[in-house]
């Protein structure tokens, strides 16, 4: 099983499952084009909300919860069924992954964690100081501050997850993709350099990022661990939606955000409209390279 997003191949094209990031074993087919999510209590809060937000449009349409096989499932819309052989990308959005309850959280109560510590030096033995190395574990919260540093996410606010090409093959060597240019390199990778697809993906972006500013549900909520999935296929369709609300948070009654503010723990910031301004940039500049 390949660890990739909540989105699978269409069933009925008979393509293999392919889950691009999160925990394998999350997601079941479902019937008539929909695909079933191992259920979240916040992520269903939030597909509701949404299905009466202006988002609606740019999130998977969500059809309530179901039970198979003992478990619960949230359903959802399959974005891949009109798709020919797609390919895929997940960029996680914002400037951290974390909520800010998790590092109190974990700051209350720290526990090492042995299998973090191993993931922190498989790609950097540099990484852990003198005591961690003694200890061989990190806390998370220790393990989620470093990760972000390593991305683009500390930087333009968000990380590129994992492609899987039309090919079936699938990409997730991003975690120390950090600079502008190895971004754009990844991007252009993505498309194989078709500016139509560009364009389709660049026109999304900037109607994602209009909604979002007059969203009610994105002004009241800290959107932690979101993504935005692109697909595009060889006929030239691309698309873009927001997915993944299991860490979307309400604020407290009368909070809102700016998604783009510097975020100093307490206020809650999560950087989401800073990183997608970087990723609409990013492909405005692949379309019209002008002179720094």
């Amino acid at each position: 099983m390949v660890h990739w997003s909540p989105f699978v191949m269409s069933f009925k094209k008979k393509y293999p499952w392919i889950q691009l990031a999160g925990h394998a074993g999350n997601f079941k087919a479902g019937a008539n084009g929909r695909i079933l999510k191992k259920h979240c209590e916040c992520e269903q809060q939030c597909l509701d909300r949404l299905m009466r937000d202006v988002l609606k449009p740019y999130v998977p349409a969500y059809h309530g919860d179901v039970e198979k096989d003992g478990e619960r499932y949230n359903q959802m819309e399959d974005l891949l069924a009109d798709f020919d052989l797609p390919c895929v990308m997940d960029c996680k959005m914002g400037i951290r992954t974390y909520l800010e309850e998790e590092l109190t959280k974990a700051r209350k109560k720290p526990s090492l964690r042995a299998d973090m510590y191993q993931k922190m030096i498989e790609v950097d033995p540099e990484a852990p100081t003198a005591k961690e190395n003694e200890q061989k574990a990190v806390t998370k919260p220790r393990y989620m501050q470093w990760r972000e540093t390593i991305s683009s996410t500390a930087t333009l606010g968000f990380r590129i997850e994992g492609i899987k090409n039309e090919d079936g093959t699938v990409n997730r060597d991003f975690k120390k993709t950090k600079t502008r240019e190895q971004v754009t390199e990844a991007f252009q990778d993505f498309v194989k350099g078709n500016k139509n697809i560009l364009h389709s993906y660049l026109n999304r972006l900037k109607e994602i990022r209009d909604t979002l500013e007059v969203s009610p549900f994105f002004k009241t909520h800290e959107v932690i661990g979101s993504s935005l999935l692109f697909v595009h296929d060889k006929r030239e369709q691309a698309k873009v939606w927001m997915i993944d609300f299991g860490k979307t948070t309400p604020l407290p009654e009368g909070q809102e955000l700016s998604h783009r503010a510097t975020w100093v723990e307490g206020n809650r910031e999560d950087g989401y409209l800073y990183g997608l301004d970087h990723l609409i940039d990013i492909i405005s500049h692949m379309l019209d390279p002008k002179p720094h």
